[in-house]
């Protein structure tokens, strides 16, 4: 990674190294950081950021890992550059900032409220129990592209759409085999026969998501991008589940769903750059 322009013991990074920066880092290993105020951040936030308005950072600092990366971002720069230097002058060795804040992030965002995360988990929740919750939203993610899939008569999309229920199946092997190391006594996650999860991936409920984006589910760009959305709310929801969990294997395996989330949510993006090249 490259970083851009830096002053003193802050260095600040164009969105793309921003990304780069995120991508290059396992989840749980560094901490991202939205200085703006509440209503700014439930309008839109990148996944995963920990809300600390300005004015509270001061308050707070006692409370951060100040051996632990940390990126700053505010709306177009300002604020994120005043928090990053009171972070490097109060003893955080590794501090970037977001040029441009987050107007200047074209990836994905996530938009719920501060505590959204708490309607689905309450930070306690042992390793069986978040596991079972991702395969939930996962089960539920692949029904959503199963009920779209049945419904299309775009081959393209068609062909994407086994692609996305394939990858979820993938999402479930997976949690199946985290539970299996975490907790090897419990028994694995099951389908539920005959049935399927009203919520899917991100805290969304299904039916209520496919009456909001009838219009977005007829081309495969247009499909791409409500299933990019939708990833970065999962990785969001997963990312401050972890956060907040005081078990730490709940805590290793949110943030291992986090980080297989990010790899699925650039498989999307480049999906749609060849898309849209093409």
């Amino acid at each position: 990674m490259t970083a851009g322009s830096g002053s003193g013991d802050v260095k600040s990074l164009y969105p793309d190294e921003a990304k780069e920066f995120i991508d290059e880092h396992k989840e749980g290993t560094y901490l991202l950081l939205d200085v703006r105020q509440p209503t700014e951040y439930e309008q839109g936030h990148l996944p995963g950021a920990q809300l600390i308005p300005l004015p509270s950072l001061p308050d707070s600092i006692g409370g951060l890992d100040r051996k632990r990366p940390v990126l700053v971002y505010c709306a177009v720069g300002g604020r994120s550059a005043t928090a990053a230097s009171f972070l490097a002058h109060h003893g955080f060795s590794e501090v970037y900032q977001l040029l441009g804040g987050i107007q200047a992030w074209e990836q994905p965002t996530a938009a719920n409220p501060v505590k959204f995360h708490l309607e689905f988990a309450s930070g306690r929740e042992s390793p069986r129990e978040a596991v079972l919750l991702a395969y939930a939203m996962e089960q539920g993610m692949l029904d959503f592209h199963e009920a779209v899939r049945v419904r299309t008569t775009e081959p393209d999309l068609a062909d994407l759409l086994v692609k996305l229920v394939r990858a979820e199946e993938s999402h479930k092997k997976t949690l199946r085999e985290l539970l299996r190391q975490h907790a090897p006594d419990e028994p694995p996650p099951e389908d539920v026969p005959g049935g399927s999860s009203r919520i899917m991936e991100g805290g969304l409920d299904i039916q209520d998501f496919m009456k909001q984006n009838e219009s977005f589910m007829k081309t495969t760009a247009g499909y791409l991008d409500i299933a990019m959305m939708v990833e970065s709310q999962a990785l969001d929801l997963y990312l401050r589940m972890g956060a907040a969990s005081s078990n730490e294997k709940t805590r290793r395996i949110l943030f291992h769903i986090a980080d297989e989330e990010k790899a699925h949510l650039s498989m999307l993006a480049e999906l749609l750059e060849k898309k849209m090249s093409a």
